[in-house]
């Protein structure tokens, strides 16, 4: 079996990561959660665009299918929550999407109300695609472990 996760890569942990990851996708996840890590905690959603449309949110996908939020220096969290719950009054917003917006308001709401938190606004790298292929786009694809078409 060690030989088997060594051809899938020669880090072991790794090779574990690899083979169960899909099945990890599979497992289902609040439509909005913390992801911890120390003291310091991110949102992570299950991914809508609806979220996006309606907020201005950026959300950057993580390996597990779900998505952490992103969104630039003109939008706080105040004014995230706000369009959230504007969002939340409209009747015609799908359950799955209302499901996402309530998850994120809650956890908003409680880290806004709680004496032993802060809300913090941090910057994340976000590259994205152009829509030209260049030369250097290939080099970042491989590096990132993917096959440039």
């Amino acid at each position: 079996m060690i030989r088997a996760l060594e051809r899938i890569d020669h880090d072991l942990s790794r090779a574990v990561v690899r083979v169960v990851q899909p099945e990890i996708r599979k497992l289902p996840h609040p439509a909005a959660e913390l992801s911890t890590f120390g003291g310091r905690a991110v949102i992570v959603v299950n991914p809508t665009r609806t979220l996006e449309q309606r907020t201005g949110v950026v959300l950057v996908p993580l390996s597990d299918g779900r998505a952490l939020i992103s969104f630039d220096e003109s939008t706080t969290p105040a004014r995230l929550e706000l369009a959230i719950e504007d969002a939340l009054e409209d009747r015609a917003l799908p359950a799955q999407d209302a499901a996402v917006f309530a998850g994120i308001r809650d956890i908003l709401r409680q880290a806004r109300r709680s004496p032993s938190v802060v809300l913090r606004q941090r910057n994340i790298i976000v590259i994205e695609q152009n829509g030209r292929k260049s030369n250097h786009e290939s080099k970042v694809n491989q590096a990132g472990g993917k096959k440039s078409p």
